[in-house]
């Protein structure tokens, strides 16, 4: 594949992927190039392109639709430059924390990065039993910086208000807004369940306090623009081993409230903690811990030598802002346990469980807990209260 001024979208296949590293010159003349589509997710194809060195790269192409559903749910393109575009950016903040990357183009709606095949997707990861034990060390960093830095405490409001156009992501917003915060709330088509939850689905949707304070996040995620997310901060989007992490897919980013990024971590190690039991639980949420006290350090730590913000100096400021953020957090990880769990997006954590009545019971734990969060998140203070949610 040549690229020209006149070069229109199409979505590649393995050989055109191929043609374009060539043409490119991501590798050397006459190299023999080995390329596969590893995209397990809804919205791009992913090529893993390689030589007979190992050396390889990913490109990484936005489709106009979401597989799931297919052509009669189009897609904007432009996610694809602001993926690109947030990962620039957090290479300024967080180098050692996200893929370096070599090329994009608006056009064809591609990003070229570094090549993660070392490392491994951390959702299956954990579905193999393993634990990675600086995760939540470098999560916690990841957030605290990106989040900082890009909020009106870390970055001047001209600057900000600058950096918030080119981050305008409507369409991706409102995938988030419907399948996250209203679909399961409702009884909408795009809900997909099994036929024994619907007991626990129809109390769900008739739980008038659940639904008022769903209602109240869902106008916090509308109205709340206070730093640039990452926007779908799931155990998919992270690469890890003992020793790396690498956060990937910032496609949903945006100018968002601080504690959704932070939720949406909690919620997906909450998934996986309620899969297991005994020790291998406490393995996973201890990542809780772990990721809230690196993020409140390294934010505090930021917040009184960075900020650009003069009432930072102010008594008590702090300690409002990280409950705020925390209460907040809190809430989103409830959404995010239920739009998985009976949502249109499903996780593999829930999905994979078997046998089918153990799935089921599990299931039903998700939703439970998901609207106990929901409903409290002003009452819970800290993570200790969370690991007593969990065992009840």
């Amino acid at each position: 594949m040549t690229i020209t001024a006149t070069t229109e979208y199409e979505p590649l296949t393995e050989s055109t992927a191929v043609s374009l590293a060539k043409n490119l010159q991501f590798f050397k003349e006459g190299a023999l190039l080995h390329c596969r589509e590893i995209g397990d997710g809804n919205l791009n194809l992913v090529f893993h392109i390689r030589d007979e060195n190992n050396t390889g790269i990913i490109i990484k192409q936005a489709l106009p639709y979401a597989k799931v559903v297919g052509e009669s749910w189009p897609l904007t393109l432009h996610r694809a430059t602001i993926e690109g575009n947030y990962l620039k950016n957090a290479a300024t903040l967080v180098p050692n924390l996200v893929p370096k990357v070599y090329y994009t183009n608006e056009t064809l709606a591609i990003t070229i990065m570094e090549d993660l095949s070392h490392l491994e997707i951390v959702r299956n990861g954990f579905l193999d039993g393993k634990d990675f034990p600086l995760l939540s060390k470098h999560i916690g960093e990841y957030l605290a910086k990106t989040l900082f830095y890009t909020s009106d405490f870390g970055l001047n409001q001209q600057e900000k208000k600058k950096l918030q156009q080119a981050f305008a992501n409507p369409e991706l917003c409102k995938i988030t807004e419907d399948l996250v915060f209203t679909d399961p709330f409702f009884d909408s088509e795009t809900n997909e369940y099994e036929p024994e939850l619907l007991g626990s689905v129809e109390g769900i949707w008739n739980d008038a306090e659940l639904k008022l304070e769903v209602a109240k996040l869902k106008n916090t995620f509308l109205t709340s623009g206070e730093a640039l997310l990452h926007g779908d901060l799931h155990t998919g989007s992270i690469f890890a081993n003992d020793i790396d992490t690498k956060v990937i897919d910032p496609e949903f980013a945006f100018f968002g409230p601080i504690g959704f990024d932070i939720g949406q971590f909690f919620a997906n190690i909450l998934i996986q903690a309620i899969t297991r039991e005994g020790s291998q639980r406490s393995n996973v949420t201890s990542h809780l811990y772990q990721v809230w006290e690196e993020f409140t350090v390294t934010f505090s730590d930021l917040w009184k030598t960075e900020s650009v913000e003069y009432f930072t100096q102010t008594p008590g400021y702090l300690d409002y802002i990280l409950t705020k953020v925390f209460t907040d957090s809190i809430g989103f990880a409830g959404c995010e346990l239920i739009r998985r769990t009976i949502g249109l997006a499903h996780v593999a954590d829930l999905d994979k469980i078997k046998p089918h009545e153990r799935r089921i019971s599990v299931k039903q734990q998700a939703l439970f807990l998901g609207q106990t969060l929901i409903k409290n998140a002003t009452n819970i203070r800290n993570i200790q209260d969370v690991e007593l949610l969990l065992e009840k």
